[in-house]
C-alpha cells in the first residue's frame, strides 16, 4: 500500500470517517476487497456517490489514468467486499453499472464532484461505475 493511501486510512478511522485534505468535504469510504491475482485483501480509500439507502456508488477513474485501479480489478473478480462508511462497517457486494444505470451515476457523479469530468478527458477508456450494494450480514 503507498504512503498517501495509508495515511487517508489511518485518519479516516481516527476521525470516524472525516478527513482533511484533498478528500475534505467528499463522500469517502474506505473499501477493502480481495486481490484479484494475490488472494489478500486491500483497502483503499474511494470517493462514492449514495444512491439509495444500500447502494454506493464508486468510479474506477484512477484519477483518468490510462489503467482502472487495481480494486476494481479486485471487484470483478472476486464481487464481495467490505465497506467503511463514516462509523459504520458493511458488507458489500459489487456488481458494473452498464448503459443507463452507468450513464445516470455518471452524470450524477460529474455535477456533485466536477473533478470526474476532468478524469474522463485525461483517458480515452470509458471509466467504469460499480454499484455496492448493502448485504444485511455482518462483514
Amino acid at each position: 500500500m503507498n504512503t498517501f493511501n495509508q495515511r487517508v486510512i489511518e485518519e479516516f478511522r481516527a476521525r470516524r470517517g472525516a478527513v482533511g485534505g484533498q478528500f475534505e468535504g467528499r463522500p469517502l469510504l474506505l473499501l477493502t476487497s480481495t486481490g484479484a491475482k494475490s488472494g489478500l485483501l486491500r483497502t483503499n480509500p474511494v470517493i462514492y456517490l449514495p444512491d439509495g439507502e444500500d447502494r454506493f456508488a464508486v468510479f474506477a477513474s484512477n484519477g483518468g489514468a490510462p489503467t482502472a485501479p487495481a480494486w476494481y480489478h479486485n471487484l470483478t473478480a472476486h464481487p464481495l467486499a467490505t465497506i467503511e462508511a463514516g462509523a459504520g462497517t458493511y458488507q458489500v457486494r459489487a456488481t458494473e453499472a452498464m448503459d443507463e444505470e452507468r450513464d445516470r451515476l455518471w452524470a450524477r457523479q460529474v455535477v456533485a464532484d466536477p473533478h470526474f469530468a476532468a478524469f474522463q478527458e485525461r483517458t480515452r477508456r470509458r471509466i467504469p461505475v460499480m454499484v455496492l450494494t448493502r448485504q444485511h450480514t455482518r462483514p
